[in-house]
């Protein structure tokens, strides 16, 4: 009787079919194995170092290559169903035997003097043997290898879709510091005007030029910016814990971002190529078709149920009273299994499968059809936050002069206060506009690098694009 693995390998496409997703969707990728305690000394952390961290310890990426490793042990384990089993045995018997319990009773007339005992021992021998069994034709086992196998591949090819995720997640939280950083530094800068502001109008206040209520305004607009710059800096603070838990540091270790990524439009890769390379690179697609591939070989795994199998079984070995006084024995058999009735589990597992196949058919344009919604999703933030950064920094540009334009006015007592803390408020505004869709457009080139599958052999080079 054959015990059928079938069901175990749809189970086992079932799990890896949706696991890197599964972690996607439930933060694994927010956090890491830790790479050690925090360290006395700060450190200068470039993008580069931030996603070899992330590469070694986010969680996310270390539990899909655990997954892969151990869809390898299985597709291992399901292989050696079609090798050679060898094994061997030593066995030392002592045995006695009541003849009678197995029928015999031996009764001669005493006259010729033979006398049989019912009870036969104890006596002793020993027993070295060597087993074989193999699998001459099996079809089943093929077709479970062959599924097994590509199930294998989808789960390598899921680490290294998530390898692509870890790096995106990790390049776009290492942005989003260098945003913070840039707000936190504006946030300074105005501090520091409406200081010099204040200072004016307390000056004119004092000596009689200005109304006290210019010199509230300015006071007012300058608690503003310091209010700003302290809230500035606690989400400064907390995006650095949180770029230090995807990429393994100790949420208290001290650094600094070694890297400052300016503006650079993107224009060495069009739409329509990024397209070609997303067919051809992107990893998750790749695993969907192993995927579907696996159940389309459990499928054949499942209908092979039905086909009778031929295997070998062998022994050699030597047997006697002991080493000295032995000899070799040896039994070889070939065997034809058919299958006859099952009570219908067969049937069911054809059922089962054809059920997983159009799942993963499914799934598999499903993904297609994402990857190419990523790449032109993508491709218009890239566009919008483009023009979104030319509008903001010809902002930002007009509200600076603006503010220049009021200071010297208010200076020569031209005008008051009002007209100075609005393009206060205009500069802050321009200024947290241009840092939010410079981040933006960042974000989109990263966006780019991972919709076309190469985030991680091109993300840096298209943060550097000039």
């Amino acid at each position: 009787m054959r015990i059928s693995r079938f069901p175990f390998f749809i189970l086992m496409i079932g799990i890896f079919a949706p696991a890197i997703t599964g972690l996607a969707q439930t933060g694994a990728y927010q956090g890491s194995a830790s790479s050690g305690p925090a360290s006395d000394q700060p450190l200068s952390l470039s993008l580069d170092e931030a996603l070899k961290l992330g590469l070694r310890y986010n969680l996310g990426g270390v539990t899909a290559e655990q997954s892969s490793q151990h869809a390898k042990g299985e597709n291992i384990v399901v292989r050696s169903a079609l090798y050679p089993d060898f094994s061997g045995g030593l066995r030392e018997n002592v045995q006695q035997i009541d003849l009678s319990s197995f029928g015999f009773k031996f009764k001669f007339p005493a006259s010729l003097g033979i006398n049989i005992p019912n009870i036969v021992g104890p006596f002793n021998f020993f027993d070295l043997r060597a087993y074989l069994t193999q699998r001459v034709a099996d079809l089943q086992a093929i077709r479970s290898y062959q599924s097994s196998r590509e199930a294998q591949r989808a789960a390598e090819l899921s680490a290294a879709d998530s390898r692509e995720i870890v790096v995106y997640v990790v390049t776009a939280s290492y942005l989003q510091v260098l945003a913070g950083s840039a707000r936190v530094d504006s946030a300074k800068v105005q501090v520091d005007s409406a200081q010099t502001i204040f200072q004016q109008a307390s000056d004119r206040f004092t000596a009689g030029l200005s109304a006290k209520i210019d010199m509230t305004r300015s006071q007012v607009e300058l608690q503003t910016q310091q209010q700003r710059l302290t809230a500035e800096q606690a989400d400064y603070s907390k995006q650095k814990i949180a770029l230090a838990r995807l990429v393994g540091l100790s949420p208290g270790q001290v650094f600094t971002l070694a890297d400052k990524l300016p503006y650079a439009p993107l224009e060495n890769i069009t739409l329509e190529q990024a397209l070609t390379l997303a067919t051809q690179n992107r990893s998750d697609l790749k695993a969907a078709d192993a995927q579907l591939h696996a159940a389309e070989f459990a499928r054949k795994a499942a209908v092979a149920e039905h086909y009778p199998t031929l295997g070998i079984v062998a022994d050699y070995g030597v047997i006697g009273i002991n080493p000295a006084n032995s000899h070799g024995t040896f039994d070889v058999s070939g065997q034809l299994l058919f299958p006859i009735w099952a009570g219908g589990h067969t049937h069911g597992d054809i059922i089962e499968a054809d059920a997983t196949l159009k799942q993963r058919r499914a799934e598999y344009e499903n993904v297609r059809s994402r990857v190419e919604a990523d790449v032109r999703n993508a491709y218009l933030d890239l566009n919008a936050a483009a023009e979104l950064v030319r509008v903001a920094q010809s902002r930002r540009d007009l509200a600076r002069d603006e503010l220049t334009q009021s200071t010297d006015r208010f200076s020569s007592g031209v005008a008051d206060t009002v007209e100075v803390t609005q393009a206060q408020e205009v500069v802050a505004s321009a200024e947290s506009d241009y840092i939010a869709n410079l981040n933006a457009h960042n974000l989109a080139k990263a966006s780019v690098a991972r919709a076309v599958g190469q985030a991680e052999k091109i993300m840096r080079d298209l943060l550097r694009s000039q």
